[in-house]
């Protein structure tokens, strides 16, 4: 049944209507294959699922949605990965495979200490959504080797969906109870069960809130309790993936910052009702999760680095896809006295600055200090006169990308794009950073308080950096 499943599967790809596929070839002769960022090592990757870190073996388990057949969207599956320093990173095959129930679905994964399903002490638990012609369910399965492979419960369905869309559940313990942050449509529900697999409803969110422009997807509900911080009391976070509907079209991720009452979740403030706020304000960062059981309480996460709108066709041959570098989330006031969330290159992200360098490297970072009382121009190229336009606006308080002319944008119309950041805090000095691989550009405001993520595809590498109004310091990446 499952063979028969699979063939049905990969014969309906042929006719997957608007992406294209391209013949495989060796990984190693793709010239946009990413040197420090997390890709599949062959088809299909969308949405990560399922990260937990690994306290005792210093592991950090990423599994995301996969499609073993193809380069394009199709039979999804969970596929999984590790790393000791979120850098380098070993494929570890497959994991969950469509079943009877349908295809595997975007989900989330526990550490079950107390073994409150019955699975064992310190079983991993997997919660995710199977899609199937009649509907969408909660499913789970368990893992007694540390995360390597899972058996589905033979209780699945846990939770059964009444409506379409109803999916991508994120869980983590509250409490006393574990607690369900799903997506249904265009708002979130939560849920509450004592062993993760009798499920109890509490309440919903979102309803002429936030962005509505598309479906809402990959929920989060983060407790900002961490360090980094600037806050007095406790608040929470809820983040939430919408497509279409982006602030420059296409794939986003909007957040909300509020109260949890252990019930209901509730925004902090009136200008929080009426403004969509954005954790990357580039066109490429969606489904953005963190990874449960992070050391030293620090919110780690990692993003999926694509775009609804082209997704399926990126001039990349043997693979499509890859993951954002990793990034500490945390809460910070603006010069309104209004909270946002900031993002800031985790440190084994930041461990990948080499020595510095006189050259623009293929793969590198660059450091700029910025002047904060004139505008400044940062420019990447190459010799073949493709280029990606930086513009730091000290008037209008914006940070720009234009990639426009950044290479092939001809795949699609809707990539050639310019994104714009606020800024949120005005400085004497800005300091920003730009982390460059092969076929991607990710600034950070060096403080957190903006991010952009942006594909690129360039004929051949940038070497050529030109600042007006501030200056630069080039490193090679310490791989």
């Amino acid at each position: 049944m499952r063979k028969s499943f699979f063939a049905f599967c990969a014969l309906a790809l042929l006719t997957f209507t608007g992406c294209t596929q391209k013949p495989s070839m060796h990984p190693t002769d793709e010239p946009f294959r990413s040197v420090y960022h997390h890709t599949p090592e062959a088809n299909w990757m969308n949405d990560p699922n399922g990260m937990f870190y690994d306290e005792a073996a210093g592991v950090w388990h990423l599994y995301y949605q996969h499609n073993p057949y193809a380069t394009v969207w199709g039979p999804m599956h969970w596929a999984h990965s590790t790393s000791k320093d979120l850098i380098h990173w070993e494929h570890q095959g497959i994991v969950l495979y469509p079943d009877s129930l349908g295809t595997i679905f975007s989900g989330s994964a526990v550490i079950d200490k107390n073994n409150t399903a019955g699975f064992g002490e310190n079983a991993i638990v997997a919660i995710y959504t199977q899609s199937e012609k009649i509907g969408q369910n909660q499913s789970i399965a368990y893992s007694t080797d540390g995360g390597y492979s899972f058996t589905p419960y033979e209780g699945n369905p846990v939770l059964m969906g009444d409506i379409a869309d109803f999916r991508d559940p994120k869980v983590t313990w509250d409490g006393d109870h574990w607690l369900m942050t799903l997506a249904c449509q265009q708002e979130i529900r939560f849920y509450a069960s004592p062993n993760l697999k009798e499920w109890t409803y509490l309440s919903s969110f979102g309803k002429d809130l936030g962005a509505h422009g598309g479906v809402w997807e990959c929920p989060e509900l983060l407790k900002m309790s961490n360090v980094k911080s600037q806050i007095s009391n406790e608040k929470y976070v809820l983040l939430v993936s919408i497509n279409p509907g982006g602030p420059f079209g296409g794939s986003a991720t909007q957040y909300f910052i509020g109260d949890w009452d252990g019930k209901e979740f509730v925004v902090e403030s009136q200008k929080s009702k009426v403004e969509s706020k954005w954790l990357d304000y580039g066109k490429d960062n969606y489904s953005s999760f963190t990874f449960h059981n992070s050391p030293d309480g620090r919110l780690v996460a990692l993003g999926w680095m694509s775009n609804w709108q082209y997704a399926c066709q990126l001039p990349t041959v043997a693979f499509r896809s890859q993951n954002t570098v990793a990034r500490d989330l945390f809460l910070f006031l603006d010069d309104e006295g209004e909270y946002r969330l900031g993002s800031v290159p985790s440190k084994e992200t930041m461990a990948l600055k080499g020595a510095e360098t006189k050259y623009l490297p293929d793969a590198g970072i660059v450091e700029l200090t910025l002047d904060g009382s004139q505008d400044a121009l940062i420019t990447l190229s190459n010799d073949k006169g493709e280029k990606v336009v930086m513009n730091l606006d000290v008037h209008r308080r914006t940070f720009s990308m234009d990639r426009t002319a950044s290479g092939d944008c001809s795949f699609s119309h809707d990539f050639a794009a310019r994104t714009v950041a606020p800024l949120f805090i005005k400085r004497d000095t800005y300091k920003v950073l730009l982390f460059i691989d092969h076929c991607s550009i990710e600034a950070f405001d060096a403080d957190g308080a903006w991010a952009m993520t942006n594909l690129v595809f360039p004929s051949e590498p940038y070497n050529h950096l030109d600042v007006q109004g501030g200056e630069a310091k080039i490193y090679n990446v310490n791989i």
